[in-house]
């Protein structure tokens, strides 16, 4: 639709949120909320959007970045003073003009179609979205003749008692065609309590001129919701949740209790995974078939196999492998691969490290800055000294390896191919291939000690 071109209104304040975050900028299932929007036009129209900033407007373009073109709304003069300042840079333009608002997250792309379609078949000046609800109070509402026809909107606070009892209500989404917006534009005035310039004036100025106006009814009312207040902004990310989980069920996921499982928007699910109660999933995650998340695990921009078991766990951007079997309580921290088969047991940390193929951590571990071949085991309590004080060092296992529990590697070091570290043992220096290394003091038994001591007394 190149003869289409979005405005996204995104200028405001927000006071209830009584945030030093522009509204817009408050996150909904992990991104902002006019992410959503801009995502959703983006899907309707390949030309940037044009996004109207205002209050700690450098802040939104600074999250939004390449995506938009930026107009600066300085005065905060209402929604038509901000599409007149957005069609100042619109030049020779003649298609449609579709105007959103940065704090709606919940429309869809799908609704948006719709708008645009009617609009076009009914070659209609404007054409609003507007809704049903049990609760007009509020909102504008939307005025029919007896055929239907859209005749105009009404505010609440001039509406007559008949019109009050009317449900269907206006967004404030407008598909415009432009040369009739451009008109009408200069037309506009402020002689209201606010002295603010009101989109919705405009729709009654084309009334007046006779220009056919339309309205789309969106299949679910909460699509509008625009959250002003933490509890709305609550509200608004259950609905994106549930959203999101909706979708991951229906291309075959499992979540044992929806109401207690978080999935940012931008995490993959293979098919006949099942995610457990109270497990997050967080950034570009893209996660294999037949995997097992949870309980009680957070997984944030990270890739995880097919077949894999991650539970009571912490995974911040790692690769995991197929078939591996990672948890309770491991903590797997930026740049780890766990490779296919591995085991990462209790109570393990890895950081900056590779698990090879089929090796073993499998409890009170520490790994950072190493390289672990395949078919290693990890004996319990075993660390690698990484750090001097001043830098990292690397580990080296190759594959086969074997190392005892209680066992301290003091980086540099290397231990080959098969090799076998004793148990309680600290390492300092290399250990060759198929090398038995024990580096721990003699025992010293006295004894008879306790009845020596005890004669002292």
């Amino acid at each position: 639709m190149s003869d289409l071109k979005v405005v996204i209104l995104a200028a405001g304040k927000g006071k209830r949120m009584k945030s030093k975050l522009p509204k817009v900028l408050h996150p909904v299932c992990g991104l902002p909320m006019v992410q959503y929007v801009l995502d959703a036009a983006r899907e309707v129209s390949p030309e940037k959007p044009l996004v109207v900033v205002g209050y700690k407007g450098e802040e939104v373009t600074g999250v939004l970045g390449e995506q938009a073109e930026y107009f600066w709304q300085t005065e905060q003069l209402g929604t038509g003073h901000a599409v007149k300042i957005a069609c100042s840079g619109l030049g020779s333009f003649n298609g449609d003009l579709l105007v959103l608002y940065g704090d709606t997250p919940l429309v869809t792309a799908a609704t948006l179609r719709q708008l645009i379609a009617r609009h076009r078949q009914e070659k209609a000046a404007v054409t609003l979205l507007s809704t049903e609800v049990e609760d007009p109070g509020g909102y504008g509402r939307v005025l029919r003749d007896g055929d239907g026809r859209v005749i105009g909107i009404v505010e609440d606070d001039q509406a007559t008692p008949e019109e009050k009892a009317i449900t269907e209500v206006n967004t404030g989404i407008y598909c415009f065609r432009y040369s009739d917006l451009n008109e009408a534009l200069p037309e506009l005035r402020a002689d209201n309590a606010q002295g603010e310039y009101y989109l919705t004036d405009v729709v009654a100025l084309l009334q007046e001129k006779g220009r056919k106006i339309e309205a789309v009814k969106a299949g679910d009312s909460w699509e509008i919701l625009g959250p002003n207040d933490r509890k709305a902004l609550a509200e608004t990310e259950r609905l994106m949740r549930q959203r999101i989980l909706m979708h991951w069920m229906d291309e075959g996921v499992t979540f044992i209790d929806p109401t207690t499982t978080y999935v940012d928007p931008r995490v993959k699910l293979g098919a006949d995974t099942t995610v457990y109660p109270g497990t997050h999933l967080y950034g570009e995650t893209v996660v294999g078939e037949g995997c097992h998340l949870g309980p009680y695990t957070q997984i944030t921009g990270s890739r995880i196999g097919n077949n894999c078991r991650v539970f009571f766990s912490v995974l911040d951007t790692v690769e995991v492998g197929d078939d591996v079997n990672i948890g309770p309580f491991a903590n797997l921290r930026p740049g780890t691969v766990v490779e296919a088969r591995a085991k990462v047991g209790d109570f393990v940390e890895l950081k900056n490290s590779r698990i090879g193929m089929g090796s073993k951590v499998p409890h009170l571990s520490y790994i950072g800055d190493s390289q672990i071949g395949s078919g290693v085991n990890i004996g319990a309590g075993t660390i690698t000294c990484n750090y001097d004080g001043k830098n990292k060092h690397a580990t080296i296992i190759k594959d086969g390896a074997f190392i005892g529990s209680n066992t301290s590697l003091v980086a540099p070091v290397t231990i080959g191919e098969n090799a076998l570290v004793g148990a309680g043992s600290t390492i300092t220096k290399d250990v060759p291939g198929r090398a038995l290394a024990i580096a721990r003091a003699h025992q010293v038994v006295k004894e008879n000690w306790r009845k020596q001591e005890e004669e002292k007394d």
